[in-house]
């Protein structure tokens, strides 16, 4: 029986200089914006540009150490995973993201984007 091996396809998005320390940059994909995080040691993540709690832009929040707090009403979310940090409850869609050299880019079939919101403690859905 054959098996068939899926390699994973990477989208160059930009220069890892294209990313503010402790900051973000949004990329526009056909499935909606990602926002790429870059922590002062230099580490990239990918997030959906969507707060779990009400879809606010974590683009323009702040990010501090692997977190990135929420504009709109302070979620904090790890950029690792997406998820909420207690006591909030949420996921937001995260993106394989491969740094070469200085060049930046995304597993974009490989993303797990939720399209959707809070989890039970809100209410907000």
């Amino acid at each position: 029986m054959d098996s068939i091996v899926m390699e994973t396809v990477w989208t160059q998005v930009g220069s890892i200089d294209d990313i503010p320390v402790l900051g973000s940059r949004v990329v526009r994909t056909p499935d909606g914006d990602i926002a790429l995080f870059r922590t002062a040691l230099d580490e990239v993540f990918a997030l959906e540009d969507a707060c779990p709690h009400k879809q606010g832009p974590l683009s323009q929040g702040i990010v501090h150490g692997r977190r990135v707090t929420c504009p709109l009403h302070n979620w904090v979310i790890e950029l690792a995973t997406g998820e909420a940090v207690a006591p909030d409850e949420g996921r937001t869609g995260h993106v394989p993201v491969r740094v070469e050299g200085r060049s930046v880019s995304l597993a974009l079939g490989e993303a797990k984007l939720s399209r959707g919101g809070c989890r039970k403690a809100c209410g907000h859905v």
